[in-house]
C-alpha cells in the first residue's frame, strides 16, 4: 500500500477563498494549500473566517500497475511521517530548475479524425472531454501533431495543390484544404472549443508531385526550383488554417527527413533543409508576419548531427526555434547533445508508435522511462505519441508503405472506444504537467527512474517508474518535507504535492 504524509505545517491556516495566512514555508505551503483544499470534502463559510482543519495528506497519487489491471487511477491511503526512511531516496530540488513545458499529446492523423468525426455526437463529445478535458478523471491531453497534407496513416495520399501530370502552380492560387475540412479540421474545432489554448503542431510527409525528381508522392527531393513554391505553400497552410480559427504554433520542415520509403514520404538531406530554411521559408515567414514555428529535423535520435550541422550556420539558425526527434533508432540522451551544442534552440519529441496489437506492461513500461521521462530530462518540451485513433484492423492507411500495425492511443469501433498503452502513458504526465510547467531537478535512483516538475497551479508533480523485477519502497524529499511511497514491479506513479 503507499503511504503518503503531509506537508503541511501545523499551524497553517486555509480558508476556502484560497487566502492565506501565517507562511514559515512560502512556496511548498502554497502549492499544499492549493492541493489541500481541492482534496477537502467540506468547507466552512470564508466570511466568518473559520478555518478549514488541514487534510491529513496533501499529495495526490495516480497509478497504473498493469500487473494488476489499475490503469491511470487515483490512490486514496494517507498517514504521517517527518524523516525519509532506507537508502532509496528521490529528493526534488527546486532551486534547480530545466526547460518549459509545451504539452504532451497525440497526432492527430487524418485516419484519427476519420474514425473521430463518424462517431455520433454524444460518442464523439464524450471521448474527446475525456482526452481534451482535464478536471475529473479527464486526461488533459495539451498538444496535438497534425499532417501537413496527407501522412500514411490517411485512407489515400494528398496534398493541397494536386494538379494533372504536367501542371504546376507556384504561385498557390489551386491551394486548397478541402480534404482536410472533411475530418481533421472539424475535429480540431470541437478540441480547440474543449480547450481553446491547445498548441497544434503541423508535419509535411511530402509535397505536391509536382515538386519532386520522381514526381511520385513516395521518395524523391523537392527541386530547387521549387523551394520558392514549397515555402509559400507552407504559408498558405497557416494562413487557410487561421481563416478555419486554428492556429498552428508550430511546424516541423519534414517529418523523417531520411526515410523516403513510407508513402507518402521526401528525402532531404541537412545541407538541402538548411538551404530550404535559410533562403526561402525563413524569409517567407518573416515577409508574411507569420510567427509560428520553425522546428527542423523530425527524425531518430541517432543523427544529431543532422540538426546541428543546420544549427551551425547562422543564416538559418535565426529562423529556427529547435529540432524534432523520434526514437526508433538512437539513444534518447542524443537530444542533450543537441541542446549543448546550441542551448539557445529547444527539443522537442514529437513520434513514437506503439505496435498492435500492444502489450501495456511492456509498452507503458518502455514509454514512460525513454518518453515521459526520458525525453523530459533530455530538454524535451513535448513528447507526443503516434497516434490518437486507429479501428481494431489499425486502418486507415496507405499503400506501398503505409504503417498496418500502429496501435492508436484509442481504438475506435463505431461509437465505441478502448483506451491503449499510449493513452495511459500521455496521462501520466498531461493530466497535471501542463503547459507552462518548468522541469526541477531530481535524482536518479537504480530501478526508480523518474522526472520532477512544478506546474503553472503551484503544484510539484513527480513520475517515476519501478523498472525492477520487485516492489520498491522509497522516499520522496521535497523542501525538507517527506512523503513514503511504494511501487510495484513495473509500475508508473505521478505524485503531486
Amino acid at each position: 500500500m503507499t503511504r503518503i504524509h503531509s506537508f503541511l505545517p501545523e499551524r497553517s491556516v486555509i480558508f476556502c477563498s484560497f487566502k492565506v495566512q501565517s507562511f514559515p514555508m512560502k512556496n511548498v505551503f502554497v502549492q499544499a494549500c492549493l492541493l489541500t483544499l481541492a482534496l477537502s470534502t467540506s468547507c466552512q463559510n470564508p466570511k466568518k473566517n473559520t478555518a478549514v482543519p488541514p487534510t491529513p495528506g496533501i499529495a495526490a497519487f495516480w497509478l497504473t500497475d498493469p500487473a494488476k489491471a489499475v490503469f491511470f487511477q487515483q490512490q486514496t491511503s494517507i498517514s504521517s511521517s517527518t524523516a525519509a526512511t532506507g537508502s532509496q531516496v528521490i529528493t526534488i530540488d527546486p532551486s534547480k530548475t530545466y526547460q518549459e513545458i509545451d504539452g504532451y499529446g497525440f497526432s492527430l492523423t487524418g485516419g484519427s479524425a476519420q474514425h473521430i468525426i463518424r462517431m455520433d455526437a454524444a460518442s464523439r463529445t464524450g471521448l474527446l472531454n475525456e482526452l481534451f478535458r482535464f478536471d475529473g478523471k479527464n486526461i488533459g491531453t495539451s498538444y496535438i501533431r497534425v499532417s501537413i497534407g496527407a501522412s500514411d496513416l490517411n485512407e489515400s495520399v494528398f496534398s493541397y495543390n494536386d494538379l494533372p501530370a504536367g501542371e504546376t502552380d507556384t504561385a498557390m492560387a489551386k491551394f486548397d484544404l478541402a480534404q482536410d475540412k472533411l475530418d481533421v479540421i472539424p475535429v480540431l474545432k470541437e478540441i480547440i472549443n474543449i480547450n481553446p489554448l491547445m498548441k497544434i503542431m503541423g508535419s509535411p510527409w511530402s509535397p505536391p508531385v509536382w515538386m519532386k525528381t520522381n514526381g511520385d508522392t513516395r521518395g524523391g527531393s523537392l527541386k530547387p526550383e521549387y523551394y520558392p513554391a514549397y515555402a509559400k505553400y507552407f504559408v498558405r497552410y497557416i494562413e487557410e488554417m487561421k481563416k478555419e480559427g486554428i492556429t498552428i504554433d508550430a511546424i516541423t520542415v519534414q517529418n523523417e527527413p531520411l526515410h523516403p520509403g513510407n508513402n507518402p514520404s521526401l528525402l532531404m538531406l541537412a545541407p538541402d533543409q538548411a538551404i530550404f530554411v535559410k533562403n526561402h521559408l525563413g524569409p517567407a515567414f518573416e515577409k508574411a508576419g507569420i510567427k509560428t514555428k520553425i522546428i527542423i529535423y523530425d527524425h531518430n535520435a541517432d543523427r544529431p548531427d543532422y540538426p546541428i550541422s543546420i544549427l551551425n550556420d547562422p543564416a538559418a539558425k535565426k529562423y529556427i526555434d529547435g529540432s524534432a526527434f523520434h526514437l526508433y533508432g538512437g539513444k534518447i540522451e542524443a537530444l542533450t547533445e543537441v541542446h549543448n551544442a546550441h542551448p539557445d534552440k529547444h527539443i522537442y519529441f514529437t513520434e513514437q508508435w506503439v505496435g498492435a496489437p500492444g502489450n501495456f506492461s511492456q509498452d507503458i513500461s518502455n514509454h514512460v522511462r525513454d518518453l515521459i521521462i526520458g525525453a523530459s530530462r533530455n530538454w524535451s518540451r513535448t513528447v507526443l505519441e503516434w497516434n490518437l485513433a486507429a479501428d481494431p484492423n489499425s486502418k486507415p492507411h496507405t499503400d506501398r508503405g503505409g504503417c498496418d500495425r500502429c496501435l492508436g492511443a484509442v481504438t475506435i469501433d463505431k461509437n465505441t472506444f478502448v483506451r491503449n498503452p499510449a493513452y495511459y502513458t500521455i496521462a501520466h504526465a498531461s493530466k497535471f504537467v501542463r503547459p507552462g510547467s518548468i522541469r526541477l531537478e531530481s535524482n536518479l535512483l537504480d530501478g526508480l527512474p523518474n522526472v520532477a516538475f512544478l506546474n503553472p497551479q503551484g503544484q510539484t508533480v513527480l513520475i517515476a517508474l519501478n523498472t525492477s523485477s520487485i516492489s520498491k519502497t522509497f522516499s520522496i524529499v521535497l523542501s525538507g518535507k517527506t512523503v513514503q511511497a511504494q511501487l510495484p514491479a513495473g509500475a508508473t506513479g505521478t505524485f503531486v504535492f
